[in-house]
């Protein structure tokens, strides 16, 4: 089997692991504080592998170092805004307004590389944003501080993508996920340092914590940074937009969610613009070579 093949399915399995966390995290944080959550959920994330692949990161260099902890801090980020957004955002809802980060994706490749987005991500903007207007439909409140926060998170990892994609192969993938594993777990400790990090002895929110931490955390960071070793950015970015999909599979089925006309509506619009929105960027202006590793 061809590695391109094997790093898609890769992408897929990743997607539907980080869909499945949406309801586990959001019935977690409302028992812990969501930065303490993620900051005992990333401690353990990152010292395991960094323990097992302590030789590998010897080897890398001060400037390798400060690459994948900068590339994690952007991850870490968006991953407390987003958890926060969780807080007061359904599972589902969330998702979707996650997924809008496969539409942004080309947007910040066109501002950090002038690489001009063909008409089809305009037009998928168009669709995202009345996508997130029919989820908004309960009036004001419907589009809350939750969401807007979920929003920024999405951005974040568009960014993240496109980072990640300029550095994927300037060090081993490997080592690469474990420093920004490291800076995710910084970042989400000095977060949550002033106020003390409080986890009760529940079996649910260590459950949650394991869950993500190892198979969300650990796992799908090393699956994704050697996947997008071996297909190009806007390919992966397509690929996930399967992770709204799963995240309402398992809000329902096991977050005790309902599917209402709303979500089929408005999630339906965001799932179209991300298809439509990766098309666009494949048709865009290509990115500036990588730099060498």
């Amino acid at each position: 089997m061809q590695r391109s093949t094997l790093a898609t399915l890769a992408i897929v399995v990743i997607t539907a692991i980080w869909g499945s966390t949406f309801f586990v995290i959001k019935d977690a944080v409302s028992l812990i504080d969501p930065v303490d959550f993620l900051a005992v959920r990333f401690a353990i994330g990152s010292l395991i592998p960094a323990v097992i692949f302590l030789p590998r990161l010897r080897r890398l260099t001060g400037r390798q170092w400060l690459t994948g902890l900068g590339i994690g801090a952007i991850y870490g980020a968006g991953q407390i805004v987003q958890t926060i957004g969780l807080q007061t955002t359904a599972a589902s809802v969330s998702g979707f307004i996650t997924g809008t980060y496969v539409v942004i994706t080309p947007l910040v490749v066109w501002l950090a590389f002038r690489a001009r987005p063909g008409r089809g991500v305009w037009v998928a903007v168009l669709l995202a944003v009345a996508g997130l207007g029919v989820l908004s439909l309960n009036g004001v409140t419907g589009f809350g501080l939750g969401e807007w926060l979920t929003l920024a998170g999405a951005a974040l990892y568009a960014v993240h993508i496109v980072v990640l994609d300029r550095h994927a192969t300037s060090m081993d993938p490997v080592s690469l996920a474990v420093v920004q594993l490291i800076g995710v777990a910084v970042v989400c400790g000095v977060g949550g340092a002033p106020g003390g990090y409080q986890v009760p002895a529940v079996g649910s929110v260590w459950f949650a914590i394991g869950y993500t931490a190892i198979l969300a955390g650990i796992v799908t960071m090393v699956l994704q940074t050697w996947a997008q070793r071996h297909i190009p950015p806007t390919r992966t970015a397509l690929l996930m937009t399967l992770e709204p999909v799963f995240a309402s599979v398992f809000a329902v089925a096991f977050g005790g969610e309902h599917v209402t006309l709303r979500l089929i509506l408005g999630g339906g619009l965001i799932l179209l613009a991300t298809v439509v929105g990766v098309r666009g960027g494949e048709s865009a202006e290509p990115l500036p070579d990588r730099p060498p590793g």
